[in-house]
């Protein structure tokens, strides 16, 4: 017998028995974005090397430990995505989408890191993110935290996340902010871990990042960000956290929070939570307004989020918010003899036209009342219809109710269509 060939290490499965959780998680967040006008944008998932090079940072540990990347027939240096924001932004500079213009845009699909694969964060994951242009304000990153708030309230999970923020000010600012911060840092150099001392010289802000809790110990009397600021990004994040009151979103300022990647500058913000163990993120976003014209556009603000999929998946199981999740089948069609085989197809065909959003399992490959019984029960349906020759040359159906103690009635499927109507829009 051959070897079989397992999925490779870090990159799952989704079998049945769960994509039901997915599919409830996915179609949340569309309805979520189509409330807000957001339009989809959709990606690639191969880019060109430079593109995340140039974006995230080529220090940052996503470029110099995470990346999937290779060279192809051509010699072209060629990445498996890790992020969504830079391949978005790369295609609103190639397609002539973001120069003096005002876009909404969301995205949903899958990205690519060589971690070390742990429940929750794997080496093939999947992140929804939206990415907005042309708007300066603090009004539009209030609404991209609104958004990610409406997510949870919609999910059940609100009570579960915690909102930080801070604020990375202008370049400037963050420059003259990393000579007080090595300075201090310099000054405990025996106290930061390896990693820590190796950020204080290529990017000491990633320091503040480290959780290690020896390092973080190190770091508690640090200068904060929020010191160093220039007025005009204070004032943008005054104005953000204003707003954020008005509209009774909670949340706590953390002068520590910077984020992994190069981009961004003054907002930065994540949605904590302790439901899935230690402490974790379960979406992050913040303004990158010098990013369209790094990557070779005119300049034009941007502001977004991005949240990992598997860990909210983790999280709807954990916090038992699955149970809004729809079972797979609300009808069993069942036949038992030839004349009765064809009478069901015609029945189930006809339910599916008159109810659209009703699922309809026909059953397959015979077998006797019993058997059939039991793939009906087993598949969850709500109701199976009985169908043997008799009901076939009467045009009738049984209807057995499955889950609920009600007898065993008989009638058309004419009669049968306004019934499971009332039914399913119950």
């Amino acid at each position: 017998m051959s070897k079989q060939i397992q999925a490779i290490r870090g990159m799952n499965d989704c079998l049945p028995s769960q994509t039901g959780v997915w599919q409830y998680l996915e179609n949340g967040i569309r309805d979520l974005v189509a409330s807000y006008g957001y339009q989809e944008i959709r990606m690639p998932v191969v880019e060109s090397t430079d593109l995340f090079k140039r974006s995230i940072g080529e220090v940052t540990d996503i470029v110099e430990k995470e990346m999937y990347t290779f060279d192809d027939r051509n010699g072209d240096s060629l990445t498996l995505r890790p992020e969504g924001t830079a391949s978005c932004v790369r295609a609103g500079n190639q397609h002539g989408l973001l120069y003096n213009q005002q876009q909404r845009l969301w995205y949903m699909g899958p990205m690519f890191r060589h971690e070390r694969p742990q429940k929750g964060r794997y080496r093939q994951f999947h992140q929804f993110g939206v990415e907005v242009f042309g708007l300066n304000g603090p009004d539009i990153d209030a609404e991209v935290v609104l958004m990610t708030a409406r997510l949870w309230q919609k999910l059940g999970m609100a009570e579960h996340v915690t909102l930080e923020l801070n604020s990375l000010g202008s370049n400037q600012a963050r420059e003259n902010y990393k000579v007080a911060l090595v300075e201090y840092l310099q000054a405990r150099y025996d106290l930061l871990d390896e990693d820590s001392q190796k950020r204080l010289t290529s990017n000491p802000l990633r320091v503040l990042d480290s959780k290690n809790p020896d390092v973080q110990a190190a770091i508690v009397d640090a200068p904060s960000l929020l010191d160093h600021l220039d007025d005009e990004s204070a004032e943008h994040f005054s104005g953000l956290c204003e707003r954020l009151d008005q509209l009774g979103i909670q949340y706590r300022v953390n002068p520590r929070l910077v984020r992994g990647l190069d981009y961004y500058n003054r907002t930065v913000f994540e949605w904590v939570t302790s439901s899935l163990g230690a402490q974790g993120t379960v979406c992050a976003g913040g303004r990158y307004d010098g990013l369209v014209e790094h990557l070779g556009g005119k300049g034009t603000p941007g502001v977004g989020f991005a949240m990992g999929m598997e860990r909210l998946v983790l999280m709807l199981e954990a916090l038992e918010l699955t149970d809004k999740v729809a079972d797979s089948v609300d009808v069993y069609v069942t036949a038992m003899g030839d004349n009765a085989a064809v009478f069901a197809i015609q029945t189930a065909e006809q339910l599916r036209s008159a109810l659209p959003t009703l699922r309809v399992l026909s059953h397959c490959g015979g077998g006797n009342f019993k058997k059939q019984m039991k793939r009906a029960d087993a598949s969850g349906a709500k109701w199976a219809l009985l169908i043997g020759d008799d009901e076939a040359s009467q045009q009738q159906v049984a209807v057995k109710y499955l889950r609920e103690d009600k007898p065993q009635i008989s009638m058309t499927v004419d009669a049968l269509i306004p019934l499971l109507r009332t039914e399913v829009e119950k």
